[in-house]
């Protein structure tokens, strides 16, 4: 056979052939050949790769790079090309010597997959498993699962390789149950899923945990019921509920779901009430609750449809009947087909059952708030709520509210109760009660007093329960002998038999039950005599069980039995037992009551209990009992005792109500010896530390009565001395009432003293806020001269440039010399101030007032209004003031120059004149 002219060499392939003629075995040489003949045809260059593979048939490399360029010519071919053939042969070649090269199977297999030659590639893969070693078959498993779970592999040889793949790696048995359910092979899968969860060394590679895996697996034993068998579906799903918590509901589904589809119906609704007594959450309550009511709405709509199927189906056979009617007994005896019919048509099992299953539907929507409240007591039994709802749900059934009572009660541990227990005893003792059965209302309350509760209250609540049910049925007696056995004190045999025992019961504590004792009293005072309500009252006392009310109350019971000194004793006891503030409302009610019975008789023992209470309150409450003790006085003491009392309350009240105190004091003063006498009370107030702002307010009254009793001079200077707690910027007021004052009666003088004052006190006020802050600017403005300086001398500007900018920079010269000169720090100027030889006023806001001069004739000028004072203000003076008025009108009529008023300062200067 003639060779192709094309597959010899040419010239450019000559020196490479003459290297490979010198070391035909170098694979140097063969490789330099390959590459520099890159773009030759592929018919050249295979026989370049064969002439290499024959010198060097053990070569990965030259039949790594031959294959390969095989592989990629059949690239795009069919699968039934004749190059696939060629390439096969080839690789199989190649794995004579290759047959370790695991890269080379790979491509041979991967090849041989896409041919979707099935036995040859299966056998292939059996071939490289053997050929390499153990350590290099995950490279080769990876292409062979991929190979079986290709479609139209038979599923019998895909499960034999995933059954071989596990025992090289039995971590990967998820891939393996993938497949079996893929494949739907439920038997298997169902098996191969209960053992993985068996094995508590298992480990998922997929990372599903456990609990999911038990899911799948009752999802699986449910959905598929009829094609798994051998697993004890019922164990394994029971098993999940026990272990998993968090889906007993749908654990318990899936075993309803089971029995359902393995057509075991009443199975399965037994399966449903099971789960729906034994859970504990009311998710999955709602879960079992929901599914079991859409089973039996399914069941009951699927037998209305076999009614309808089977009516039809009647109407047709009826026509046959009467041809049947002739056949003997003997003969329906021994038809099979007609003894099956008439058991079908047995009463016991009619199909025609509707009417039972629309009942056991609603019987189960009726259950279901009972059903509920079920798992609401299985999670805490001890929940006092819920067994009253649960008794509330059976309204109208006695019996059932009954037993549910008898179960609450026998369930309930006292001491881990959620709530109050006895109320579950007193609702069951009014059951009875509401039916007319005293009887056995009273065999329950019997049984409830003995109940160790855990507090005391909840035990006293009983037997006040059961002493009103007693009064409502008019047993009083019975009541009262209620009371005394619950109020009385255990003995000394039974206290020392508990005290061994080391578990004292509430039953020990009950005699000192407060809520006991009042209703014994309140039983006493209506039933009883006035002695046996004492005992009670004074055993309630010994018991030191008292309050303040129960003081309060007995003294009240025996004032209204005329027993006046005895309720005063329990007065003193009652302010002996209690600290304040609990004995406020009995030292009021003692002091008052006393004072209206004894009045003027006993007057000193009457003070010495107001000495007393005072002593005892504190300062923030003692305002009320100094005003009854002074009132005291007041009414049938001494005067002089009141203002002392008085002025104890004014020492004794806190900061807060000692202006409040004072001006009682001073109403009183002024109306019991005169306005005079109240002068040295306000000197008093002034001087006894008050706040500032009520020194102000006192000076202020101080002042207008001063002004009243025509004392000017003595009101300015009170003005002067409250003006120090009256800043002009906030409290304007004040200023404004001084300023018409001065207007009223005051002179020029005493109005710029007023105006120096004010600015004094304006000035006094304003310093710390600021003259500081304009320090700081002065200060802060030199600073920045400074660092501006420092930054130009840097930048290299000169010296008279610099001073040039410092002169735009500084402020005026003549205005910082004329500040400095006005302004003394501390001090703010209200006068008037020169400027560059001009007269400013350097405050706009106050007045301008004429110079100052000393003459009368400037001084007669300013009219200044005069207000008479009260005769009644001077009392028996007022003759002496008349004489002395008429001396003064003699005198001053020669000098007199105008005829205006004249103040009262201008009438003291011109007796002073005269006097001189």
């Amino acid at each position: 056979m003639s060779i192709p002219r094309e597959l010899y060499p040419t010239e450019d392939d000559l020196p490479y052939e003459e290297e490979i003629l010198r070391n035909p075995f170098s694979l140097k040489q063969w490789w330099r050949y390959l590459v520099a003949r890159a773009d030759a045809p592929f018919t050249k260059r295979r026989v370049l790769y064969e002439r290499a593979l024959q010198a060097l048939p053990g070569s990965y490399k030259i039949w790594h790079a031959y294959l390969r360029e095989r592989l990629e010519l059949v690239r795009n071919l069919p699968i039934n090309h004749s190059l696939y053939q060629a390439l096969n042969n080839t690789f199989e070649r190649a794995l004579v010597t290759m047959h370790k090269m695991p890269r080379i199977w790979i491509m041979y297999l991967v090849s041989l997959t896409q041919q979707k030659l099935v036995t040859r590639t299966r056998r292939t893969f059996d071939r490289a498993l053997c050929a390499l070693p153990v350590t290099q078959h995950d490279r080769i498993w990876e292409h062979y699962l991929v190979f079986v779970s290709q479609r139209g592999i038979p599923i019998e040889t895909s499960l034999r390789v995933y059954r071989r793949y596990l025992k090289y790696d039995p971590s990967h048995i998820e891939d393996l149950l993938e497949f079996l359910l893929n494949s739907e092979l439920w038997q298997e899968a169902a098996e191969r899923l209960a053992g993985v969860l068996n094995d508590d060394r298992f480990y998922s590679i997929k990372g599903k945990t456990k609990h999911r895996l038990w899911l799948e697996l009752c999802d699986l034993l449910t959905q598929h019921a009829t094609e798994i068998s051998g697993l004890n579906v019922d164990a394994i799903i029971r098993g999940g509920i026990k272990k998993f918590t968090d889906e007993v509901g749908r654990l318990w589904t899936s075993l309803a779901d089971y029995y359902i589809r393995r057509k075991l119906v009443e199975k399965a609704r037994d399966i449903f009430e099971e789960g729906m007594t034994t859970v504990v959450t009311v998710r999955d309550f709602s879960v079992i609750f929901d599914a079991y009511s859409q089973f039996e709405e399914s069941m009951l709509a699927l037998k209305m449809e076999e009614m309808s199927d089977s009516e039809v189906e009647d109407e047709g056979s009826n026509g046959e009947v009467g041809a049947e009617e002739d056949v003997d007994e003997e003969d329906d005896r021994l038809n099979v087909a007609k003894l099956e019919k008439k058991l079908k048509e047995f009463w016991l099992n009619d199909d025609k059952d509707i009417d039972l299953r629309l009942a056991r539907l609603e019987h189960l929507m009726d259950r279901r708030p009972e059903l509920a409240n079920s798992v609401l007591l299985r999670q805490n039994p001890h929940n006092v709520e819920q067994w009253h709802r649960r008794v509330k749900l059976f309204e109208g059934n006695p019996t059932k509210q009954i037993l549910t009572f008898t179960e609450a009660v026998r369930t309930i541990d006292p001491m881990k109760a959620v709530g109050k227990p006895h109320t579950l005893w007193v609702a069951f003792a009014k059951l009875y009660e509401n039916h007319k059965d005293i009887a056995n209302a009273r065999v329950i309350f019997d049984k409830a007093v003995q109940v160790n509760y855990k507090t005391v209250d909840h035990l006293a609540s009983v037997w006040c329960e059961w002493a009103e049910m007693e009064l409502r049925h008019r047993n009083f007696k019975g009541a009262l002998e209620l009371m005394r056995r619950a109020t009385a004190e255990p003995t000394v045999e039974v206290k020392r038999r508990v005290a061994a025992d080391g578990n004292e019961p509430v039953q020990i504590k009950l005699h000192k039950s407060l809520r006991l004792w009042l209703l014994f009293v309140d039983l006493e005072e209506s039933l009883g005599s006035l002695e046996s309500t004492r005992v009670v009252y004074e055993r309630i006392l010994d018991l030191r069980i008292a309050t303040p009310q129960i003081i309060i109350n007995y003294a009240v019971l025996l004032e209204d039995h005329k027993y006046f000194e005895d309720a005063f004793k329990v007065y003193e006891r009652g302010v002996k037992i209690f600290k304040y503030p609990h004995v406020k409302d009995i030292w009021v009610t003692y002091l008052s009551k006393f004072v209206k019975r004894y009045g003027k008789s006993k007057l000193e023992r009457a003070r010495e209990l107001f000495e007393h209470a005072v002593e005892q309150t504190p300062a923030d409450a003692v305002k009320p009992l100094y005003l009854q003790y002074a009132k005291l006085e007041e009414d049938y003491g001494l005067a002089k005792r009141a203002m002392r009392v008085y002025d104890q309350a004014t020492k004794a009240v806190p900061a807060n109500e000692k202006l409040s105190m004072y001006e009682i004091y001073i109403a009183r003063a002024a109306e019991i010896f005169g306005v005079p006498r109240t002068r040295e009370i306000y000197e008093q107030a002034i001087e006894s530390g008050l706040p500032d702002k009520d020194v102000k307010v006192m000076c202020l009254k101080y002042a207008e009565l001063e002004k009243s009793l025509g004392e000017i001079d003595r009101a300015r200077a009170l003005y002067k001395h409250s003006s120090q707690f009256a800043d002009p910027r906030s409290d304007p007021d004040f200023w404004n009432k001084w300023h018409e004052f001065e207007v009223q009666h005051g002179n020029e003088d005493t109005f710029r003293e007023m105006l120096r004052v004010k600015r004094s006190v304006s000035a006094s006020y304003s310093q710390t806020h600021f003259i500081l802050p304009e320090y700081l600017m002065q200060k802060d403005q030199m600073q920045t001269l400074e660092e501006a300086k420092d930054v130009l001398k840097k930048a290299g500007v000169a010296d008279d440039e610099m001073a040039a900018l410092e002169r735009q920079l500084a402020p005026p010269e003549n205005d910082t010399k004329s500040k400095e000169q006005s302004r003394v720090v501390g001090f703010v100027s209200a006068g008037v101030v020169e400027s560059n030889g001009q007269k400013v006023t350097a405050n706009n806001e106050d007045i301008e007032l004429p110079e100052e001069s000393d003459s009368e004739e400037d001084d007669d000028k300013v009219e200044i209004a005069l207000k008479e004072v009260p005769d009644a203000v001077f009392g028996g003076l007022i003759r002496k003031r008349d004489e002395g008025d008429e001396a003064e009108d003699n005198s001053t009529a020669k000098n007199k120059d105008s005829d205006g008023p004249l103040g009262a300062l201008e009438r003291i200067k011109r007796r002073k004149q005269q006097a001189s």
